[in-house]
């Protein structure tokens, strides 16, 4: 839990550093480029591992305009739920245990992303987007001073609807954005089994 925080608050304080240095920059990154920074907030469908909403996430995403609303880009973020398990007793090998367990989830998609946006270079830019990609997934149980994990990688699908607004000629913007997202990961930890991962959660940043 405490590498997570760490790694955690390093990422936020590259991404305060990004937005530094981008604050003289013009309100997109270029006539047909864009590019958004967000802090990401979730909430675990059909999960019986870790199913707690959490705000351990972050989310990056640059692409280009092909045509005047169509854009293609690439996108990376990440994200940890948590859940604690109260004492309970399973098998474990040829015996049997007795502990509470912490339970994590993370999940690390990226690959490719397409949006359709309208109203261009206008203040209220509203968009639909789609992401595609692979998702590596930790899927982890620690209790006593024992760990119990398994790594999955899988196929990776999101949705998602959301807007930018540009208040200021020059500066970046905010972003918000509201997703679904999927991922065929499976892993067998101790007696769970976790078949897919689906989330539903919301996006906060700045845009360039």
């Amino acid at each position: 839990m405490k590498t997570i925080k760490n790694i955690y608050l390093k990422v936020v304080a590259l991404a305060a550093i990004a937005i530094a240095f981008a604050m003289p920059a013009k309100a997109q990154l270029s006539d047909n480029g864009y590019a958004n920074i967000d802090w990401q907030f979730n909430a675990p469908l059909s999960n019986n591992f870790a199913d707690k909403a959490s705000g351990w996430g972050m989310n990056v995403e640059g692409g280009y305009f092909v045509t005047p609303n169509i854009g293609l880009g690439l996108f990376l973020n990440y994200h940890s739920n948590h859940e604690y398990v109260g004492r309970q007793t399973f098998q474990m090998g040829n015996g049997e245990v007795t502990t509470d367990q912490q339970h994590t989830i993370f999940q690390l998609p990226f690959g490719a992303a397409a949006r359709y946006q309208w109203n261009r270079g206008g203040t209220f830019q509203p968009y639909i987007s789609a992401k595609l990609g692979a998702e590596y997934a930790k899927i982890r149980s620690n209790f006593s001073m024992l760990e119990a994990r398994e790594n999955s990688w899988g196929f990776y699908a999101s949705p998602e609807i959301g807007f930018n607004i540009f208040p200021w000629a020059y500066g970046p913007g905010l972003h918000v954005a509201l997703y679904y997202s999927y991922g065929t990961n499976k892993a067998d930890v101790l007696h769970y089994n976790v078949d897919g991962l689906s989330n539903l959660g919301f996006r906060v940043g700045v845009s360039f």
